[in-house]
């Protein structure tokens, strides 16, 4: 090796690569539903998978667009199904909902399952001059589709609690509320302001709360679009699993492609002990 030049560079490239993601490599952004978890079925494997990253030197933190459901009902739940999980350790996109009402000083119409309201406490939302959408499927019939939609054509802003085309239950995969805020977009010829994933604003928040920038970061999901193409237009590295809402052939739907695709949470898992770290 020549004097004065880093070990690293010495080495092969793909081997200098890997010794230089060790170097690097600060923290983990995992998704929910899906990906540790569906409805209330734990991916077989992951508890115990993140109890080994957890022994790892990265700091692990939770990214979901769940508004099925605040963040009290989803602790609970993840606790029940075996995860060692701390409220703090959740970002969701409720949070950033709520944060974003909070900076403009509006009151929304609120569009989003009664399980999430809690998230919304001390919001007003009398005589609302907002529509927040999220999954909420006993609120998307036409008469308050169409409050919303008078709304919105009076001046109202449209946010989107995220844009999802759809989610997986247990017995398939179910509308996501994507397809709604679309729907409200058309008719009111206007542009939602998403805060959810896959925006650039909702990873770098999360990421900002530990310290850490998007370049030593992975993000590991089930969603294609949402969870590994948003956090690679960010500039983290994305890891697919195919569990949850993962279709065949989804890793072609995004450029660049994943930077890795793994069959679910515990080989992910295993693939960043053995390769980033």
């Amino acid at each position: 090796m020549e004097k004065g030049v880093p070990r690293w560079l010495s080495v092969p490239w793909t081997q200098a690569e890997g010794m230089a993601a060790r170097r690097v490599l600060k923290a983990v952004l995992v998704d929910l539903n899906g990906t540790l978890h569906v409805e209330d079925s734990a991916v077989p494997g992951s508890q115990e998978a993140l109890k080994r990253l957890r022994s790892a030197p990265v700091t692990v933190r939770f990214v979901t667009n769940t508004t099925k459901e605040c963040k009290r009902d989803l602790l609970e739940r993840l606790t029940r199904l075996g995860f060692d999980i701390a409220e703090n350790e959740i970002f969701t996109s409720l949070t950033a909902a709520r944060n974003l009402l909070e900076q403009k000083h509006v009151r929304p119409l609120l569009l989003v399952d009664d399980k999430a309201l809690p998230d919304f406490t001390g919001i007003a939302t009398d005589d609302p001059n907002a529509v927040v959408v999220g999954l909420a499927p006993e609120h998307f019939h036409y008469e308050m589709m169409n409050k919303a939609f008078q709304l919105i054509l009076d001046g109202a802003p449209l946010i989107a609690i995220h844009k999802a085309r759809y989610f997986k239950k247990k017995d398939g995969l179910c509308l996501g509320p994507g397809p709604f805020v679309t729907g409200l977009e058309y008719a009111t010829d206007t542009k939602a302001t998403v805060v959810g994933k896959p925006e650039k604003t909702f990873f770098l928040e999360a990421l900002r709360g530990i310290g850490c920038g998007p370049e030593d970061a992975v993000m590991i999901g089930d969603d294609c679009r949402d969870d590994v193409g948003g956090a690679q237009n960010v500039g983290m590295r994305g890891i697919l699993v195919r569990t949850g809402k993962y279709r065949q052939g989804d890793e072609g739907k995004i450029n660049p492609a994943p930077y890795l695709t793994c069959e679910n949470f515990p080989e992910a898992v295993e693939h960043i002990l053995e390769h980033l770290l």
